[in-house]
């Protein structure tokens, strides 16, 4: 049998984004009939819960996570190779999370989330970015296949390491619709609101780790000139944790004067998530770039209309139910408030085409293009 190794450490350590895909994806994948043996290993040590919480066993490393990190990808050591820690050779190493680490593996597949750290290297520490300027061009250069997460992001591999179009698979990402789905208790969505101190009022609701490419400051203040042009409202709910070089985003806040109306909940859990996205009035994403925009999908899938940007993966992953404006033109971002706050008609438009769309993107799909990447990858 066909022996693929999984790199699994984003699925254990990051509960939002990549996490989200790479357990989606693998739990979906073991759910189909497929010709592999699968092996999923993490770069450092795993606790007894995160064990529990996996589909298959865990292989481990003999160091921690940091010095794994340093020991492959810093020092390029190629050792301890991934095959020596899952159990014999491999036939394909799947590495999720941008790198390659060392491995014997006849053939290897490389998932690229996304290019920002190039079109966006202020948006990144700079040690950050210098450490991915360096570690995923070679990686890309190793690999046999290569996965991107969007169509855009295929286009930009293509375009920026001229990577073959026909070395590139989309496996895109998606949406468990049994959870993200449309909340109408109005027991839930108080108790939500309740919990993360939002108030009364109707809220416009942004979503993701606090870091300049989220563009959460231009957002703040296209917020601030949506109030000066009309009566609005509404507040604005920022939900995430904090990430990086995030001072900005505060201090626009302070220097605003829209404390009272603009509310830093911090991060929230997944279980709430479905009832504060359909409490919101719209989830507002005017991101600089992204990979693939999974809280797009799920704002739609809980029939929450999204006011979103018209730049890299962004379309594909609204469709018909975003209205789209240009992330670094704060009055086109604040056209955009405006609209949907005040056309009751368009949010029910985009909320009911949203749904649809959104229904399109499930864990088995995406499942199936993974295992059409892994066809492709062992060619």
């Amino acid at each position: 049998m066909t022996r693929i190794a999984v790199d699994y450490t984003p699925a254990v350590r990051q509960q939002a984004g990549i996490g989200r895909i790479i357990r989606g994806q693998i739990q979906a994948l073991l759910a189909l009939p497929h010709p592999y043996d699968l092996r999923l290993f993490i770069a450092g040590h795993a606790s007894p819960a995160e064990r529990a919480a996996a589909p298959l066993p865990l292989a481990t490393m003999p160091l921690n996570e940091r010095n794994m990190v340093r020991l492959w990808h810093r020092l390029d050591c190629p050792w301890p190779r991934v095959d020596w820690l899952t159990g014999g050779p491999l036939d394909l190493l799947h590495a999720t999370d941008f790198v390659l680490p060392p491995s014997g593996a006849r053939r290897k597949l490389l998932t690229v989330h996304d290019l920002a750290f190039l079109f966006y290297p202020e948006a990144a520490m700079p040690s950050l970015h210098h450490y991915l300027n360096v570690v995923v061009p070679r990686s890309v250069r190793r690999a046999d296949h290569l996965i991107a997460d969007s169509h855009h992001t295929a286009r930009d591999l293509a375009g920026v390491w001229q990577v073959p179009p026909d070395r590139i698979t989309v496996v895109q990402g998606a949406v468990d619709h049994g959870h993200f789905r449309p909340v109408t208790d109005t027991a839930a969505l108080a108790a939500v609101r309740a919990k993360y101190q939002i108030g009364d009022a109707p809220y416009i609701l942004g979503l993701s780790r606090l870091e300049p490419r989220k563009n959460f400051a231009r957002l703040i203040e296209a917020f601030h000139h949506a109030r000066q042009s009309i009566p609005l409202p509404h507040h604005l709910v920022i939900g995430g944790g904090k990430g990086w070089l995030y001072d900005a985003i505060f201090a626009r806040v302070q220097e605003l004067k829209l404390a009272d109306v603009v509310h830093f909940p911090g991060f929230i859990a997944d279980a709430d998530l479905p009832a504060l996205y359909s409490g919101a009035e719209f989830f507002a994403y005017p991101s600089l770039y992204e990979g693939f925009g999974l809280p797009i999908l799920e704002a739609l899938a809980c029939a929450t209309p999204v006011l979103t940007a018209d730049n890299s993966c962004l379309p594909e992953a609204g469709g018909p139910g975003a209205l789209y404006v240009q992330a670094e033109d704060v009055e086109s971002i604040a056209a955009g408030i405006v609209r949907l706050a005040t056309d009751c008609a368009l949010r029910q438009q985009l909320a009911d085409a949203g749904v649809a769309h959104a229904a399109r993107f499930t864990w088995q799909r995406s499942a199936e293009q993974l295992l059409t990447a892994y066809a492709a990858a062992l060619a």
